[in-house]
């Protein structure tokens, strides 16, 4: 049984589905684009993190991610990677989010030569911001997105605080780009599990099916979060209220 079950909001389309995710009480992932941090009101903010906890509601956050990377070689792509990152966790602690999933910013394609190089400065990215982390009162998740296989993910997690620090473990990438079973990614990476992202696809596309219309065992899966990260939130990626109502559905049996 998860800790938590989410569904993923995009803040722009927050007032459309507003007062659906309040009245059948809904736990919001709120996706913020950078468009969103620029140009954020506050209030509205607030009053969303009042309006969930009166109805003993919890959110988390997807934070920006187009065009960062906090492990790049390139100081200032690190350093608008910061900012964003500084922005979002601003709101983590105006929504008291338990989770803020951030993209690794790792690819084989582009880093596969300088992988240490990577690995040492999104350690060291990550440390900077420890205490800002602390001061939000959540934690950060860090999601599988272009890995192949779990080993960088691994090496960055060994050297940051765990009980700050951990893994959203994404079915639908893990589906389109890994190379090893799932058992294999759990045995490496399942201990560190702190949120996971569950949709569907038939591993060519990132499609974002509700779950069990694509190829995805998800009894596997579920299994192995239960016994790797039984207190691991679940948030639904299904990109319309139509899709969201379908997974919804289909995920109670595995709860």
């Amino acid at each position: 049984m998860p800790s938590l079950l989410c569904a993923h909001v995009p803040w722009p389309r927050l007032e459309e589905h507003r007062s659906y995710l309040l009245s059948e009480r809904i736990n919001p992932e709120l996706y913020l684009p950078a468009d969103s941090l620029d140009t954020l009101d506050t209030r509205q903010m607030k009053t969303l993190a009042d309006e969930l906890v009166s109805r003993g509601l919890s959110c988390t956050i997807h934070a920006t991610f187009m065009d960062l990377n906090p492990g790049s070689v390139d100081r200032a792509v690190r350093e608008t990677t910061r900012q964003r990152v500084e922005q979002t966790l601003d709101c983590a602690e105006m929504l008291k989010a338990r989770v803020v999933v951030f993209h690794p910013g790792y690819s084989r394609l582009s880093y596969g030569s300088a992988v240490d190089v990577w690995v040492a400065n999104t350690v060291d990215f990550w440390q900077q911001q420890e205490a800002r982390i602390q001061q939000a009162g959540c934690l950060v998740a860090l999601e599988n997105i272009f890995e192949e296989e779990p080993s960088t993910l691994v090496q960055v997690l060994n050297q940051l605080d765990r009980t700050l620090f951990g893994h959203c473990f994404d079915s639908g990438h893990f589906n389109m780009f890994c190379t090893v079973s799932l058992e294999e990614w759990f045995a490496a990476l399942g201990s560190f599990i702190i949120e996971s992202h569950l949709h569907d696809n038939h591993g060519t596309a990132d499609e974002h099916l509700p779950v069990g219309e694509g190829e995805i065992d998800f009894q596997k899966v579920t299994d192995l979060l239960k016994q790797y990260a039984p207190q691991a939130v679940w948030t639904l990626e299904a990109h319309s209220r139509e899709r969201l109502e379908r997974s919804m559905q289909a995920i109670q049996r595995y709860l």
